[in-house]
């Protein structure tokens, strides 16, 4: 079952394409991540998938609605975890989720009848008539996490949900993910972090320039676009390192004072740099950000 569905969507700001023709589809249950560098044009088309913004072109199925025209009614049925907490800090941990819950039209006794489910997914059971400004970063993360979930959504949109938590912090909310994932519901996904993407994804889109250029699992994206094997070089001689490295890579690149080989087999590569003093090297399997960067490139985005 296609929970979201998306053709040819296109939205301009004065005379620049900020979505330029992306189409894709989301079954129930799944993961997507949605990928991409800075103004590549992630936020605009999640702003335009629930209707916020109006797009120039395109169709967007949302659970069955027609976006924008049916917005507010698909809405009632979508979770959101925005960039940026936006907790009342006038209210408790309950409160806040008692008042969310009066957006959606639930009784009191609904809501509460839900709090403690959802006091046990953020792990601040012990936290429910804390002020806001009491907690920890991470905790109000997971606030805003739970606090998406007060109407039992069908669908919910996660944008960067663990940008600035500490290693600790993002494994809780991959664990809350997880167990959401298990329960059926379907996730879309924003992240800067491939790691996370790679673990809880099962299927990613990277976006550049408004355009979505690659679509699929995150195993076959890696397998499909870029070479098994990378050595990372570091060091005073890396110019020695490349001459040695390049009849066995199928590409270098050299970023700083690092150097990265693209390889079908790192045993070659290996052997030849043993000879040489003063280097660091690192030899380990491809990654989604390898994908990431060769499609993207390495250059900063504003």
């Amino acid at each position: 079952m296609r929970v979201l569905t998306v053709d040819n969507l296109v939205k301009n700001y004065g005379d620049r394409r900020v979505v330029d023709g992306v189409s894709l589809t989301i079954e129930k249950g799944q993961c997507f991540g949605l990928l991409g560098p800075n103004g590549a044009g992630k936020t605009t088309t999640l702003r335009l998938l629930l209707g916020l913004v109006s797009p120039d072109a395109g169709q967007i199925d949302l659970l069955g609605h027609p976006i924008p025209q049916a917005a507010r009614e698909a809405r009632m049925r979508v979770g959101v975890v925005p960039q940026m907490d936006n907790l009342d800090p006038d209210f408790t941990v309950r409160e806040n989720l008692l008042v969310y819950g009066r957006y959606f039209g639930l009784s009191h006794a609904a809501v509460e009848a839900r709090i403690p489910r959802l006091l046990e997914l953020a792990g601040l059971q012990a936290r429910a008539d804390s002020p806001i400004n009491s907690l920890s970063g991470g905790m109000k993360r997971r606030l805003t996490l739970a606090r998406a979930l007060v109407n039992d959504p069908d669908l919910i949109f996660l944008d960067e949900p663990t940008t600035g938590l500490d290693p600790q912090a993002r494994h809780l909310l991959w664990h809350s993910l997880r167990l959401l994932m298990n329960e059926g519901k379907t996730i879309l996904l924003t992240t800067h972090y491939m790691d996370e993407a790679e673990r809880l994804c099962d299927v990613l889109g990277i976006m550049d320039t408004g355009k979505l250029i690659a679509f699929g699992p995150p195993r076959e994206m890696i397998a499909n676009y870029i070479e098994p094997s990378v050595v990372e070089v570091y060091g005073d001689v890396l110019h020695d390192a490349q001459a040695l490295m390049q009849p066995h890579c199928q590409r270098l690149e050299r970023v700083g004072e690092t150097l990265f080989g693209y390889c079908n087999q790192a045993e070659p590569v290996l052997r030849v740099l043993k000879p040489l003093s003063g280097l660091r090297i690192t030899h380990r399997p491809a990654n989604l950000e390898d994908v990431f960067l060769k499609l993207t490139g390495r250059d900063l985005r504003d």
